[in-house]
């Protein structure tokens, strides 16, 4: 017994494995030339955990995630949450399609899981909370720009959820971005901004561009391709194009250090993965990247197979100079939108959707939120396409309400090959209270913009297996169908001038109130309470000499 006890204590010790995180994060920054000669860049970083905010758990350790997203979650009963805040205006026709879209200003749409009761005040809750977050307006959402699409903005994650009063989508498209978004973001990251492709996010460069958008969006997905285990992932982006000839840069030519003005020295310690793609697609003889790679992929991007130049921070930290000059694909789908007439009584509202596809046609989902001030006359509504009429197979209408509701039309139109489809609506202009017109009544007031979401026919065949590894910035709209593509389109925002009353006009009437009232009133004030009282002359010297004498004599003064 004593030797099998002395050979017990003899054996060594058998190491248990170490168990695994539940969390992964990865970064990557796409880098796009332009045919106008401006440089699109797209930041992409992703987190991914598999926890369960729901059921009731408190979860009390963050790793990546971070921890005051994942207590919104928990709180309100979050199923996706999507919000971007974007400053200028994304030119189609110029720069293609974007990765991810956005429209100007600040971007809201909630699903909330069906356990949740009163939607509306969680919703108020939720947008009070998100503007203490990311130092923004959203406070100022409420019933006036709020709605309940009823066919739009279906979940992004896994799911088909098809009871949308547990959505709710708003829009502030006069929402200015600034530094002040920008640092609660990167705060965000898990690295913040000391390490990895966040290095190169500096506030001086970013908002000293063409375009620039910033987005959270939080989602359930699957880990596997039977969707066994579900994780939760967000997923930051940043879009910026930079105008280089407007920025000093007159050459062709472009680094990240001119972009950025700062260069990546390492990725994020705490990244499993951490790229940079150089798309080379156009023209790639072309191209002259220094230092060069061999290492490139392809992927399937809205439709279209590109190929990039991938460097990988692990090996790589920094690359130089490239000039590159292509044309670009005209994308499929584009729209546009204006306001028309005269006067500040009545007007238009027009959309124009094109479909560039020379032989295929494909249906359009159109979503218009239109402030309660704007009284449409739905039964103008019109619909041409090549000079005829289009009517549309489905349309969802919810009239507004003053000073509670807007407007919300929704249409499934069916867009010919090669045309232009054109949609307008008549409107009415309704007079405010002075107290509801903003500080500079004359700068106008927005509507938000337009949102046109669409499969739209592609090329060549996508690849329908979202478990394979492919880039980030080509994964996140799900793909269900090889012949298609997902996009989603935003129209620009309309500024609309309303009656105006004469905001001086109560400064003068005040003027001239005080005045009435200091020369009148005062007069008479002074009239009732002064007290008047008779007062003899004072006698002359003949008179004083006379009675001196008198009364030298004992005689009664005169």
């Amino acid at each position: 017994k004593g030797d099998a006890a002395a050979q017990k204590q003899a054996e060594p010790a058998v190491l248990q494995p170490t168990p695994q995180p539940k969390d992964d994060f990865q970064e990557e920054l796409v880098v796009r030339p332009l045919h106008s000669g401006d440089i699109y860049a797209s930041f992409q970083f992703r987190t991914l955990w598999e926890t369960d905010f729901m059921r009731g758990n408190k979860v009390s350790h963050y790793r990546l995630f971070p921890k005051s997203l994942g207590q919104v979650i928990s709180k309100f009963s979050v199923r996706e949450l999507h919000i971007s805040f974007t400053q200028g205006y994304w030119r189609t026709m110029q720069w293609g399609q974007p990765y991810l879209p956005s429209p100007p200003g600040a971007e809201l749409w909630v699903w909330f899981q069906d356990s949740v009761t009163d939607v509306d005040a969680t919703w108020k809750e939720l947008t009070n909370v998100l503007s203490g977050i990311f130092c923004a307006s959203l406070n100022f959402i409420d019933s006036t720009n709020t709605v309940q699409p009823s066919a739009s903005f279906k979940p992004l994650g896994i799911g088909n959820v098809t009871d949308h009063r547990f959505l709710r989508y708003a829009t502030l498209p006069r929402e200015i971005v600034c530094t002040e978004n920008l640092t609660p973001w990167k705060k965000l990251l898990p690295c913040g901004s000391k390490a990895g492709l966040a290095v190169l996010l500096k506030s001086e460069k970013l908002f000293h561009s063409s375009f620039h958008s910033q987005a959270v969006h939080i989602r359930p997905v699957c880990q596997d391709w039977q969707c066994k285990t579900t994780s939760w992932e967000l997923r930051q982006t940043l879009n910026v194009v930079f105008d280089l000839h407007n920025s000093g840069q007159g050459k062709r030519e472009w680094s990240l250090f001119k972009m950025f003005s700062r260069t990546l020295t390492e990725a994020c310690p705490l990244a499993s993965s951490s790229k940079i793609y150089i798309d080379i697609t156009d023209n790639p003889e072309q191209f002259e990247l220094s230092p060069a790679t061999s290492l490139l992929s392809q992927a399937m991007v809205l439709g279209d197979r590109r190929t990039f130049s991938v460097y990988d921070l692990t090996q790589q930290d920094t690359f130089g100079n490239c000039t590159p000059f292509c044309d670009m694909l005209r994308p499929l789908l584009h729209a546009e939108r204006y306001v028309a007439g005269y006067g500040l009584q009545t007007g238009e509202i027009h959309t124009l959707m094109y479909n560039h596809h020379p032989y295929r046609s494909f249906p359009v989902l159109q979503l218009d939120s239109v402030p309660w001030y704007l009284r449409l006359y739905i039964h103008t509504l019109t619909v041409t396409s090549k000079g005829k009429d289009n009517k549309p197979s489905y349309i969802h209408y919810q009239p507004s309400k003053d000073r509670v509701r807007p407007h919300l039309l929704e249409m499934l139109v069916q867009l010919p090959p090669n045309s232009v489809t054109e949609v307008t609506v008549q409107f009415e202009r309704a007079l405010l209270k002075w107290t509801e017109y903003t500080p500079d009544p004359n700068h106008g007031f927005y509507v938000g913009s337009s949102v046109i979401s669409s499969l739209v026919p592609s090329t060549v065949a996508m690849d329908t297996n979202s478990t394979r590894e492919r880039p980030l910035f080509s994964s996140f709209f799900p793909c269900k169908e090889e012949s298609s593509y997902f996009v989603r389109v935003y129209t620009e925002p309309l500024l609309v001038n309303l009656p105006t009353p004469d905001f001086s006009m109560p400064y003068n009437v005040i003027c001239l109130t005080c005045t009435v009232v200091a020369v009148g009133y005062g007069s008479l004030y002074n009239l009732l309470t002064r007290s008047f009282q008779i007062e003899e002359p004072s006698p002359g010297l003949a008179k004083r000499i006379a009675n001196v004498i008198r009364k030298m004599r004992g005689v009664p003064p005169l």
